[in-house]
């Protein structure tokens, strides 16, 4: 069986990879010519935990290529994912594909769109007389985590009436189907529903623990053990269930697509409507708690440590850090930061008075305070007795709750979490 995979960004790299990680052979097109033959010497543009190591054994074994030629790479294949990172014109590169097909390929369209988008392609395809099957199919990758998400996913979605396309991709997803991984066979609306509605009850959890971590914060009690105890309700699973910011590359285009549709149907959704304005005030709560701290903003030296929006990525889109630091800057401070791996993308997308440091300690040396806006797990390890004689003002504010607060009081900082005692 023979895969193509149209899109060689993030999403068509993840899922290129892991496909041919299966054991299928798989060509993914691109058509930036730099870019596809970095990819083809096992070189990533961003960074994935694992991916760079299953791009190289897919290349190395010669299961993963990469093309720059479209028509080889579709008459190639039996199934074709369109795997692009930005939501562009789909029915337009749909009907691009579709030119080049000549036996019945299945087409995937694993690109993040708006309800309705799949079956206008299939109606567009049929009124060409194209013998095509379009299916819906969305993946739940998060950043720094992407391929164990899709080598252990929850489910596996298949939007389509096709059972032949189906019986095909059960057999493509064998390894997991043989695991146990549920297949939910449904229509293109709901298929692409799925995506939408679950990134939305996503946002609505992480916002209720962050209000239910701003009432811990007035009656003394600690956000952090209250997200373990309910989180161990079978009923609502821990894995989302903590305070902090909601970001990553999908994240606000899944809710503003959700959001669009309802309007355009005339639906209120009040719940996701409330969740994405209590994501939006986390930044502002954050500054609360600089801005307490150190008595004012304006002329401080502030430090900011992580600048992803999640660990184990480079990502930067929809990043609390970015938004914190956007804020500090106009409220009047400097900004220095830090992240182990972000950086070159944090600089395309923040400029202004930031000064980007090579360490936690550069970072930290001369600040009024401390701000540890991504939980990467090396700043658990730093060395704060250090940092405690080269701060000028012992304040930490720990917006992911990674640190051992009472050690910090006891190492002579003035430490804040969010929604601890």
């Amino acid at each position: 069986m023979q895969i193509g995979v149209y899109g060689c960004g993030y999403l068509g790299t993840v899922v290129a990879a892991c496909l041919a990680d299966f054991g299928v052979p798989v060509t993914a097109y691109g058509s930036d010519s730099v870019n596809t033959t970095l990819l083809a010497s096992g070189i990533l543009p961003f960074h994935e935990k694992n991916l760079s190591d299953i791009v190289r054994r897919g290349v190395r074994s010669g299961r993963l290529m990469y093309s720059t030629h479209l028509q080889s790479m579709v008459q190639r294949a039996e199934i074709i994912y369109l795997a692009e990172d930005a939501n562009r014109d789909m029915e337009a590169i749909s009907m691009e594909i579709a030119n080049y097909c000549d036996h019945g390929q299945i087409l995937v369209l694993v690109t993040p769109v708006p309800v309705g988008t799949a079956h206008r392609i299939e109606e567009r395809l049929k009124a060409s007389g194209r013998n095509i099957t379009v299916v819906s199919h969305p993946l739940f990758l998060s950043e720094g985590c992407a391929v164990e998400d899709f080598n252990w996913p929850d489910r596996i979605v298949l939007g389509t009436n096709s059972n032949a396309a189906v019986t095909s991709l059960k057999a493509l997803y064998r390894p997991l189907v043989m695991r146990g991984v549920p297949v939910i066979v449904t229509s293109h609306q709901t298929a692409e529903l799925v995506r939408e509605a679950s990134t939305a009850f996503l946002a609505t959890k992480v916002s209720f623990i962050n209000e239910l971590s701003s009432l811990c914060e007035r009656i003394n009690a600690d956000a952090v053990d209250l997200s373990l105890a309910l989180g161990l309700d079978k009923r609502i699973a821990p894995r989302s269930l903590q305070p902090g910011s909601l970001g990553g590359s999908f994240t606000e285009s899944d809710m503003d697509s959700l959001a669009n549709l309802a309007a355009g149907s005339g639906v209120s959704l009040k719940i996701l409507t409330a969740a994405r304005e209590v994501n939006h005030e986390f930044c502002a709560r954050i500054m609360k708690k600089i801005s307490g701290a150190m008595g004012t903003i304006e002329g401080k030296q502030v430090g900011l440590l992580g600048l992803a929006f999640k660990p184990n990525t480079n990502s930067v889109v929809s990043s609390g850090s970015i938004r914190l630091a956007r804020s500090l800057m106009e409220s009047g401070a400097h900004v220095k930061a830090y992240d182990p791996i972000a950086m070159p993308d944090a600089q395309q997308e923040l400029t202004g008075n930031v000064r980007y440091c090579d360490s936690a300690y550069s970072v930290a040396e001369g600040a009024d305070a401390l701000v540890l806006g991504t939980g990467w797990p090396e700043f658990r390890t730093l060395d704060f007795d250090r940092i405690r004689r080269i701060i000028r003002n012992p304040v930490v504010v720990d917006t992911k709750n990674l640190l051992d607060g009472p050690r910090m009081k006891a190492l002579g900082f003035e430490y804040l979490g969010v929604g601890r005692a």
